[in-house]
């Protein structure tokens, strides 16, 4: 079994009147079937209302299944004696870093985690430490996290996820508030997190060359998935992607005008330099 599994996964938000009586029930996810081996970058992709995020709870079993039944690490979310097991093996990032850090130091507030899990002291610094210097944050230790900037405090938010060891971090729309740099910034952490360290890594995004070095992509549409592949296989569907009212990659967009216009180019076009190659090799 790899890191996250759902099947037949259905969760209903329930909305009840005053008496508790049953006024509407909305299906967020709608039979969904996910696997995410081990070490693997996966990104989840779709409209605002599409269940992404309501998947992402589902993980950290902060919500569990109306029906259907999620593992991660090979445990049950629905077991309530397993949920804190769950919790260290899949932490979460949400949108704003100001919900999740809550010390007035930048050390203090990655260590909080690890505290919280018992481990001691001397091994908490040596995790700090360790964390701070995987998301390029280790010379701001010692300063307040009111004087950062949201990349950063998104960075600082990753550290003390990693400080408290999960092999899984799900990460729900990190760059949704941040700047071009900052989200950069933040992409760049989680790929290098990704590679150097194994740690399994879900993204859940709406930006389109977030999820370009992803591993495998999963497209989300009212609760259901509808789309699931590589990048590039993904990238090559232009038009199913619009249907969903998903955007691709500029220069995917672009390669793809230049198709349509009669230029021999390949499908799914990720990147800048795959464009220049691919124009030049005609010439």
């Amino acid at each position: 079994m790899g890191m996250i599994k759902a099947e037949n996964l259905i969760y209903e938000y329930i909305r009840r009147d005053e008496e508790g009586n049953v006024e509407a029930i909305n299906r967020a996810i709608d039979n969904v079937d996910i696997e995410v081996n081990k070490g693997d970058f996966v990104a989840i992709l779709g409209h605002n209302g599409s269940g992404k995020s309501t998947m992402a709870k589902h993980i950290n079993a902060i919500l569990t299944p109306t029906e259907g039944t999620v593992w991660v690490n090979g445990m049950n979310t629905r077991e309530e004696d397993k949920i804190w097991e769950i919790r260290q093996a899949a932490g979460m990032v949400f949108q704003n870093p100001d919900n999740q850090i809550i010390a007035t130091v930048v050390e203090e507030d990655v260590g909080f985690g690890a505290e919280n899990l018992g481990v001691p002291t001397e091994e908490i610094w040596k995790r700090v430490e360790e964390s701070l210097s995987a998301v390029g944050m280790l010379e701001y230790r010692k300063h307040s996290p009111n004087k950062l900037s949201g990349g950063q405090k998104q960075r600082v938010a990753i550290a003390g996820i990693m400080a408290m060891k999960p092999e899984c971090i799900v990460l729900d729309e990190p760059t949704a508030m941040l700047d071009p740099i900052g989200r950069k910034e933040v992409i760049r952490t989680i790929r290098e997190l990704n590679k150097r360290e194994k740690v399994t890594v879900l993204l859940i995004t709406h930006y389109m060359e977030e999820v370009i070095h992803a591993d495998k992509v999963i497209v989300m549409d009212k609760g259901k998935v509808v789309m699931q592949g590589t990048p590039r296989e993904i990238f090559s569907r232009v038009e199913e992607l619009k249907q969903y009212r998903l955007a691709v990659p500029q220069v995917t967009e672009l390669a793809y005008e230049l198709r349509k216009d009669g230029l021999n180019i390949p499908k799914g076009i990720l990147s800048i330099e795959e464009l220049v190659e691919a124009i030049s090799s005609i010439a």
